[in-house]
């Protein structure tokens, strides 16, 4: 996360902790005039529509007052869904065992993208084992990573 999303999401944490959510993580992305901000909420129930309508309200609310975004933006508040993004360590230590997509910042062994199992998180580190390998990825270079929804 950049230092704007974690501004972003300790601004916004309390607020959604009201509407009895859990904020579970903040992509924001200036694209010139434009920006995007998307506010991923869960809970222990799952996430509902109505979840989503009453803390974007608030949100947006405390947003235009508190005046962190200067330009124009779009907000998007959703759950995390099936496929959610890792954005902090205890979801890493959470998703032991689910198969993780992960891309890097920088190659590693010649790939910047790996999909296999989370095995283990230790350190600020993902070990995740690819066919017969194990990799350790440490976060500082893992631009992003998905959780791959299993349909058995």
């Amino acid at each position: 996360m950049n230092r704007k999303e974690q501004e972003i999401e300790t601004l916004l944490e309390p607020v959604i902790r009201a509407q009895n959510c859990r904020i579970w993580g903040v992509e924001y992305s200036a694209q010139g005039r434009y920006s995007r901000l998307r506010v991923y909420i869960d809970r222990d129930e799952g996430i509902t529509v109505d979840d989503c309508e009453r803390v974007s309200r608030q949100v947006s609310d405390v947003l235009d007052v508190a005046d962190v975004i200067a330009s124009q933006y779009t907000l998007e508040v959703s759950s995390p869904g099936m496929d959610r993004t890792l954005f902090k360590p205890e979801h890493y230590a959470q998703s032991l065992g689910e198969q993780v997509d992960i891309r890097l910042h920088l190659a590693f062994d010649g790939s910047k993208h790996f999909v296999g199992t989370l095995a283990a998180f230790e350190n600020d580190e993902a070990y995740v084992h690819v066919d017969d390998e194990e990799y350790v990825f440490p976060l500082e270079n893992v631009q992003r990573a998905r959780i791959v929804p299993r349909f058995d």
